[in-house]
C-alpha cells in the first residue's frame, strides 16, 4: 500500500504561531483599553466628588 502525501506540518506550525501571536496581541490591547477606561472613570469620579464638595 502506498502512503499518502506527507502532511505539511511546517506551515501548520507557522500558522498556529501567527494565530497565537495575534490572540496575545488582541488580548493585550483589550487589557490596555480596559485599564485606560478604568483610569478615566476614576478621574471623572474624583472630579465629580471634588465639585460636589466645593458647592
Amino acid at each position: 500500500m502506498a502512503k499518502g502525501p506527507e502532511k505539511n506540518t511546517k506551515n501548520k506550525a507557522l500558522h498556529t504561531k501567527l494565530l497565537n501571536r495575534k490572540k496575545a496581541r488582541v488580548q493585550e490591547e483589550k487589557k490596555e483599553r480596559a485599564m485606560r477606561l478604568k483610569a478615566l472613570v476614576a478621574k471623572m469620579n474624583e472630579k465629580k466628588n471634588n465639585d460636589e464638595g466645593v458647592i
